[in-house]
């Protein structure tokens, strides 16, 4: 293998793990990467001149599948001259110099803090020929104000928080992330209005504790007025958010979701656990009574509301009456789905020290409890859709096998997934006339635990300007404000090694 060739640009991969501040955060490490000259490079092709691994720290073996990653690269470093290595992200912020000592061969290190530093870091590591860890302990500049390379045409995330000012006891983000900050809602407005200028037509808005947002300036009613800002937005017609936390939830929210006809009737709330006592030891300030008095006021509100949660088994002391109370919540609640996660020890967390860690074998048991009380209910759920008609986002990757059965894939405005066929020749939705971002009318025709199908032709199509710059290959790009932190051109490829002083 050999580097880029000389004046020519050099090449960029970013592999990232983790939650959805993590899939942004590489949009961000991306619009860096190519405002500094870099170009991305596909995933299949393994001659990147950099890689970029933008890590997360919340599973147990998150540590052990990065340096399994970073030993699988060594040899291919080996072979391409002038390859640099960085590492960013949750574990990135944990670990910090011990990443280098590990992997001596990683280029450059850097936290949560100061995404926006990588670029100056890989040009002076390649310059001084050492490895570069900066580790800040608070944010350098917002994220949102950095260059982002955007993902997809149609649907984009716009963080209006990051940081979180909770103390859970299971979760270690907090330590990496830092305290809450909060955007000023006419940065976030002016972003979505940029997203919506490229086309996009979803957006989802983005924090640690999202409903807690205005903490910093103090209006703890800020979350729902932005909602119904959004509302204002011309063009935008989905707006999501992810995730509240059920403590600072207030009814002001549940009506600007109601009210705000662009704002989606889908809520993601985690529980964690239905029982009080472990909400207790989790230092989750609400109890099973205020969540599900929650969903009840969202329900009466908006009818159609689909809920989707977290829930986490098998924290230490969890007894066999505490997950029984977990069940009677999922039964009470109804969601649409849950993410369902065994607990695992999160190195740094205060759980992970708890006395009463519980066997793997009684945790699996449990666990697989709980898949078959949520599959049963979402089940229930999704079959009373059957014969509805619903408005899909047509998306891309959401369905694994739609090349095998024909079908298309998106996202129905309340959540939920949809497979559904294209129609014939002439009819809406006609077979290869229809586009990722484009917005297709069908009747749902089948239900699954996890899905819905329409088997029959679309009622209508609509082509959008998303769809427009999907067919074009155009991803959106909001370029930022880099707020005086120096750029960097198209770097050069490092001279070939000469004889000499040089060569030492």
């Amino acid at each position: 293998m050999t580097t880029a060739a000389a004046g020519s640009p050099r090449t960029y991969q970013v592999r990232t793990y983790g939650c959805q501040m993590n899939v942004h955060d590489s949009e961000r490490i991306s619009g860096l990467l190519e405002q500094a000259g870099y170009v991305r490079l596909a995933e299949a092709d393994d001659n990147p001149d950099v890689v970029v691994f933008n890590t997360c720290a919340v599973r147990e073996n998150a540590d052990n599948r990065l340096y399994g990653n970073l030993g699988h690269l060594r040899p291919v470093k080996d072979r391409h001259p002038g390859m640099q290595i960085a590492v960013g992200g949750c574990l990135a912020q944990k670990d910090r110099g011990d990443i280098v000592r590990k992997a001596p061969w990683v280029d450059v290190v850097f936290g949560t803090h100061n995404i926006g530093s990588l670029p100056v870091l890989l040009e002076r590591a390649r310059h001084n020929t050492a490895a570069e860890v900066e580790i800040l302990e608070s944010l350098d500049v917002f994220p949102s104000t950095l260059p982002t390379r955007r993902e997809s045409t149609y649907a984009g995330w716009v963080s209006i928080s990051v940081g979180c000012n909770n103390t859970c006891t299971f979760c270690i983000v907090p330590s990496l992330r830092g305290k809450e900050k909060d955007r000023r809602p006419g940065d976030v407005l002016a972003e979505v209005r940029a997203l919506v200028a490229e086309g996009v037509l979803e957006v989802t808005l983005l924090g640690q504790n999202v409903n807690s947002y205005g903490v910093e300036f103090g209006d703890r009613y800020a979350f729902g007025k932005l909602l119904r800002a959004t509302g204002e937005i011309d063009g935008l017609e989905r707006v999501r958010f992810t995730s509240p936390h059920p403590k600072d939830f207030t009814d002001d929210v549940i009506a600007a979701m109601a009210e705000t006809p662009n704002v989606c009737h889908s809520l993601h709330m985690p529980l964690q656990s239905g029982s009080d006592d472990v909400l207790k030891a989790m230092r989750r300030s609400y109890r099973s009574e205020k969540y599900l008095g929650i969903i009840e006021k969202v329900r009466a509100a908006m009818p159609d509301a689909a809920i989707t949660t977290d829930i986490i088994v098998g924290f230490p002391s969890e007894t066999e009456a505490d997950f029984e109370r977990t069940l009677d919540v999922v039964r009470a609640a109804r969601f649409s789905s849950a993410f369902t996660f065994q607990y695992s020890k999160r190195p740094g967390t205060p759980a992970a020290t708890m006395d009463g860690q519980l066997p793997k074998q009684v945790v699996q048991e449990r666990y697989e409890r709980l898949i078959a009380c949520v599959e049963e209910i979402t089940w229930a759920e999704n079959k009373r859709l059957v014969g509805e008609t619903v408005e899909v986002l047509v998306a891309v990757g959401e369905g694994r096998k739609d090349d095998r059965t024909g079908r298309l894939s998106g996202r129905a405005r309340d959540g939920r997934l949809v497979h559904f066929a294209t129609g014939a020749p002439g009819e809406p939705g006609a077979a290869g006339t229809v586009r990722p971002g484009d917005i297709v009318h069908t009747t749902v025709t089948y239900a699954a635990p996890h899905h819905l199908n329409a088997d029959g032709a679309p009622l209508a199509h609509r082509r959008t300007r998303a769809g427009d710059a999907a067919e074009a290959g155009r991803a959106p790009r909001t370029p930022g404000v880099l707020l005086g932190l120096p750029t960097v051109g198209a770097p050069a490829a490092p001279p070939a090694p000469t004889a000499g002083c040089a060569a030492h």
